[in-house]
């Protein structure tokens, strides 16, 4: 099971050079990975500074060479693929393959679509998502592409340099559980990063639940998806080792392989560095 910190991009976050901090001390103290929200705004936390997450993902890019990057998650309907595609590709070379690309409908819709005047329609934003995705794949092939659909088009176009990894950085897909939309567009990529309806962000989810998500994913999965599938789960553990491995065994046996941890992300501390460092710092859980 590999471990990773989540952190919010507002607050002292919006500030590059606390991320590198946090992405040296995540490294050092043996995480595998440190995510960052991709929010524009998000009226729940106003008044606060926000950063470009492509801009801290860089900053604990250049600060790091070994933990795996990437935006937890990124609104790919809120995005014009090309540009997307260029940062991800950019970001992916600049880390040495290091990125991770979480992707989904993002939220809250009101705020981040609605407040500049964007369509907010669950199904249209999911229509975009979708061809989206599978632009950003093209794109990251280094190859031409001509499309013509729905929401996007490309007209004999070539996006140089092509991503480091290939077929291009594993593609995690969010969305709440038991919404089955979400987990089977999960299916056709790399990775499930659920939220529950009976565990929001930050909170544990029940093992069975799990089970249950695993089950209908796997069930879901083609043939021809080669790549390893990760499912990532989130919430808080306690410092104390043997308490830690209580939370996350039965979600490990659950069918769990990542763990995404979330200590601080529902209180006043959230955006704050010195509590936030002080967690990273004690280390990943011990299963």
């Amino acid at each position: 099971m590999r471990f990773s910190v989540n952190i919010p991009n507002f607050g002292d976050f919006a500030d590059p050079r606390n991320v590198a901090t946090v992405a040296v001390a995540a490294e050092q103290a043996g995480w595998d990975g440190l995510f960052v929200w991709d929010h524009v705004l998000h009226r729940r936390h106003q008044g606060r500074p926000f950063g470009d997450p492509w801009m801290l993902l860089t900053a604990a890019a250049l600060a790091t060479s070994r933990i795996r990057l990437g935006p937890l998650l990124t609104p790919v309907p809120r995005y014009r693929p090309e540009q997307l595609a260029r940062q991800v590709a950019t970001l992916d070379s600049l880390s040495g393959g290091r990125v991770i690309f979480a992707a989904g409908l993002g939220g809250p819709i009101e705020d981040e679509y609605r407040s500049f005047g964007d369509a907010a329609e669950p199904p249209v934003l999911a229509e975009r998502l979708d061809e989206g995705l599978e632009l950003l794949r093209r794109f990251w092939s280094g190859e031409p592409v001509d499309h013509r659909g729905g929401h996007y088009e490309a007209r004999d176009v070539t996006l140089l340099p092509a991503s480091v990894q290939q077929p291009g950085p594993p593609v995690w897909i969010g969305g709440f559980w038991p919404r089955r939309s979400p987990m089977r567009r999960a299916a056709r990529w790399d990775g499930a990063v659920p939220l529950f309806e009976t565990a929001r962000h930050g909170q544990v989810p029940d093992a069975a639940e799990v089970r249950d998500l695993v089950d209908f994913v796997r069930k879901h999965r083609t043939a021809e998806a080669g790549r390893p599938f990760e499912f990532v789960l989130g919430g808080a553990t306690p410092l104390n080792a043997a308490r830690a491995k209580d939370v996350i065994g039965p979600l490990h046996d659950a069918g769990a392989t990542w763990w995404d941890e979330r200590q601080l992300q529902l209180g006043p501390d959230l955006d704050r560095l010195p509590p936030v460092l002080r967690r990273i710092e004690a280390g990943p859980p011990v299963i």
